[in-house]
């Protein structure tokens, strides 16, 4: 069930002003203060529904999952302007990675939440994830970033700045932004093995673009141009060092254990990216690690490969909260 909080004269980091803005979420397993709170950054196209049915990470959250709900407090917030909860931002430019973190951390300190066991999130969310903890550095005791860094390289730059010349200027926006998208979500080798050129009988197209078309179709359908142009917008400011590039001064303050997470197909958010930010980081602290998931899936192996992602999270989630 969604429940919402109010977040009043909230000035963004390019000084515009929003008189109120809702911010909306969703709680699972033990009630709120009676449990380890496990945050969870959504990506993209997620939302605050992660555990459930129609869960987007249902297979890692869960009863008797590797995340616990019988053991822990989940708590997920909806970016605002994603749509889920009915708001939409019109001038969307206006808002930064760095503005939905402050915007969580201040709806945490609504709900009077002041420890974070865990703060996890996939690809945008990891962004945000990123900039939670490097402007709350004694907040969580577990930062958790997967398929995801702490800033937006070149490459994402210019997957990102195509996305927005389609959802700007294509006759059939959504549909082809999502099916230009998942050219870069997955890799050669999946599509290969999913498909391997096949074609059903009588049919004019090859599978894979019946597949394309099927994602723009199903985005389409529950998404709002708007809320879309905000998240690819999003992408593209990710920098936790607000421009100074200075990336080992804005992270190492962090005092919880940072545990980086790469996928080595990912052609979205660079496998060596990520292992570069930990070897930087990693001189200058000690509770920090980097798990790599093995997949032909590329970027979207964080939303296929969980067998691998709970084993890697394991001892986070079941060694240590019963030490």
């Amino acid at each position: 069930m969604l429940n919402f909080l109010k977040i009043e004269q909230f000035k963004t980091h390019n000084s515009s002003v929003y008189d109120s803005i809702p911010l909306s979420y969703e709680t699972f397993g033990c009630p709120m203060g009676t449990a380890p709170i496990v945050l969870v950054n959504h990506a993209l196209t997620g939302n605050s529904s992660v555990v459930g049915e129609q869960g987007w990470w249902k297979d890692l959250i869960g009863e008797g999952k590797c995340i616990d709900t019988n053991e822990y407090s989940i708590l997920a917030f909806n970016i605002p302007g994603n749509g889920y909860d009915g708001f939409l931002i019109d001038n969307y430019e206006n808002f930064s990675v760095f503005d939905i973190a402050r915007l969580f951390l201040k709806g945490l300190e609504l709900l009077d939440i002041d420890s974070i066991f865990a703060v996890i999130g996939g690809s945008l969310g990891g962004n945000v994830t990123w900039q939670m903890a490097v402007l709350r550095p004694e907040l969580m005791n577990h930062i958790i970033p997967i398929a995801s860094d702490w800033k937006a390289t070149d490459w994402i730059l210019a997957q990102c700045r195509i996305q927005k010349q389609l959802l700007e200027n294509s006759s059939n926006p959504l549909q082809d932004a999502r099916m230009h998208a998942m050219t870069f979500y997955r890799t050669p080798q999946s599509l290969t093995a999913k498909f391997d050129r096949s074609k059903r009988e009588g049919s004019s197209n090859y599978d894979v673009e019946n597949w394309l078309k099927s994602h723009g179709e199903k985005l389409e359908k529950r998404f709002h141009l708007k809320a879309y142009k905000l998240m690819n917008h999003l992408l593209m400011t990710a920098d936790v060092t607000d421009g100074t590039r200075n990336f080992i001064d804005s992270a190492k303050r962090i005092k919880g254990a940072i545990h980086l997470i790469g996928i080595d197909s990912d052609h979205f958010y660079l496998n060596e990216e990520i292992i570069n930010s930990y070897l930087a980081l990693s001189e200058f602290k000690n509770n920090i690690s980097f798990s790599e998931i093995n997949s032909i899936h590329g970027h979207d192996g964080f939303l296929i490969e969980f067998e691998q992602l709970s084993k890697i999270l394991k001892h986070i989630f079941q060694l240590e909260h019963t030490t």
